[in-house]
């Protein structure tokens, strides 16, 4: 029975909801009237940027006598909130290491564009205009529970219609009606009539008013655990899909399948991608609830992406960026905590690396159902130990040789062809195949071994502790990565292979075998045959 660890596990016992409408008035007035209130409310946000910075308190800007009630005409909850807005600007420019002085209200992006002044016609009109909206369109009110509900902006329920009373900060009041058909607008409704506190945000966009609700509420305690097991939901880019595997509580394997996501992909537009990301959100989480387990992600920090003119191809580039894992795992979690299923979360460093050696060529399955798999045993609390083949394949000199040699080869050859070509795009290219070919041999001889007088650590952790997607392990090279690195491209053919069952013999221990015929081993002979990376 393989060895339990106890896994890191985030909880979280709140959840953000939201109701998004679009504002109709009755009177093109009380709209004029709310949109200079809005652009009062913006000046004095970037007003109050300005005195933060200076190291002005929120108690002196806020109070009734100060500067932003008396010069932009803000009652003291308006300006407390344009205080909170331009604080978590401030935090947010200090937390990513930019210069707070340069930050740009109304996006950098549209001012950069408007700088260079190479628009003209209705171009440069709709620019024009998405940055006066941006920087005069805004008018947030915080909820307030002594209140009931939010002071100066409170939907008013009257028959079947929902109205927005807006106080316009002088004793004057207009209200605007409420259009929305949003799936938590009954639940709106029902903190309104409990007097319980939300948030309002007004903004302008296109020429049109629209409000947003938000509000915090308290998680369910989860009904569905991992004691009954896991559903592991795991995305991936080739093919675009989703992999899930459900996890017994003692680690084995009890049913697959896979969600395909090319739909998502041909989305004609924002609205209609993300509608099908909550579908296939709403499918994993049901499917959890029938079977009763928890749901296990992988916790991606960070996932690298090429760039233009890097050499990895539009393609590739193409199927990395299409890659909206961080959205649906944000969708699917916010799902499941909403309706009692447990959210589990691990670092995946290196699970697709043991899925696909260990367990894709022993259960027949493909290399990302393996991965899911080695997901959801990791998130349980299981290590994965190396099988007695390919402890004796690490143990062999002369395989280990010959990998270090066929990495060798293959970087003089690349190195030659890098001289005689004559494309920068190509050349850029086998540049970067020369890079991923001296990793491959600094790892080899990083690994201690018997021609090395050392003796080979194989059963160490699986990966480094930082939990990130592309980890380095400080101690060195890892067993799994120089199988990885030994059998996939010099005997497989591929980076990533498909076909994984040339490697089920040397799993079992028969790796003999490939001594005793025209191969003096995995790796050499005829398996070199057809070798391209990628």
């Amino acid at each position: 029975m393989p060895r339990k660890k106890k896994p890191k596990v985030g909880k979280e016992d709140t959840i953000f909801l939201g109701v998004h409408a679009r504002l109709v008035f009755p009177d093109h007035r009380d709209e004029a009237a709310v949109l200079d209130l809005m652009r009062r409310f913006s000046s004095a946000t970037r007003f109050a940027y300005r005195r933060l910075l200076e190291g002005k308190t929120r108690e002196e800007l806020k109070r009734e006598s100060g500067p932003l009630c008396a010069l932009f005409g803000l009652n003291t909850r308006y300006a407390d909130g344009a205080i909170e807005r331009a604080q978590a600007a401030l935090d947010s420019a200090r937390e990513l290491g930019q210069d707070p002085r340069k930050v740009v209200f109304g996006g950098r992006k549209t001012f950069e564009q408007l700088k260079r002044k190479h628009l003209s016609g209705k171009a440069l009109l709709a620019l024009k205009r998405a940055w006066k909206e941006r920087r005069r369109g805004l008018l947030c009110s915080r909820g307030d529970a002594a209140k009931k509900g939010n002071a100066n902006l409170r939907p008013e329920p009257q028959g079947d219609a929902l109205w927005l009373r807006v106080n316009l900060g002088n004793g004057a009041h207009v209200r605007a009606r409420v259009k929305t058909s949003h799936p938590h607008l009954k639940a709106l409704l029902e903190r309104i009539h409990a007097s319980l506190p939300y948030n309002v945000t007004l903004q302008l966009k296109e020429g049109k008013l629209y409000a947003h609700f938000s509000w915090s509420e308290a998680l369910p305690p989860p009904v569905h655990t991992r004691a009954d097991g896991v559903l592991v939901v795991d995305v991936n880019a080739d093919p675009y899909h989703l992999a899930l595997a459900m996890v017994s509580p003692d680690g084995n394997l009890v049913r697959h399948l896979t969600l395909s996501l090319e739909e998502v992909d041909s989305a004609p537009n924002k609205g209609a991608k993300e509608l099908l990301l909550w579908k296939v959100a709403h499918r994993v989480v049901a499917l959890a609830e029938e079977h009763g387990v928890a749901v296990a992600t992988e916790r991606l920090k960070y996932l690298r992406k090429s760039r233009r003119g890097d050499g990895s191809g539009r393609a590739f580039r193409h199927k990395q960026h299409r890659l909206a894992y961080r959205s649906l795992l944000e969708k699917i979690h916010s799902l499941a905590r909403k309706r009692g299923v447990e959210v589990l979360e691990v670092n995946p460093q290196d699970t697709s690396t043991i899925g696909t050696l260990k367990y894709a060529p022993q259960l027949y399955l493909s290399k990302d159902v393996a991965a899911a798999l080695v997901i959801g045993r990791r998130v349980l609390g299981f290590e994965e130990k190396l099988p007695k083949g390919y402890e004796a394949l690490l143990k062999d000199d002369a395989f280990l040789a010959h990998v270090q040699g066929f990495y060798g080869s293959r970087l003089q050859e690349l190195q030659k062809l890098r001289e005689a070509e004559k494309n920068p795009h190509l050349r850029r290219r086998l540049s970067r195949e020369m890079r991923k070919a001296r990793r491959a041999l600094s790892l080899l001889l990083s690994f201690p071994g018997p021609q090395r007088g050392r003796k080979a650590s194989l059963q160490g952790s699986s990966g480094s502790r930082e939990e990130v997607t592309e980890g380095r392990n400080p101690s060195g090279a890892h067993p799994w990565r120089v199988l990885k690195t030994g059998t996939f491209l010099p005997l497989l053919g591929r980076e990533v292979p498909r076909d994984l069952s040339p490697l089920k013999p040397v799993l079992l221990g028969s790796w003999e075998r490939w001594k005793r015929g025209r191969d003096p081993h995995p790796g050499g002979g005829s398996a070199c045959s057809n070798v391209r990376f990628g």
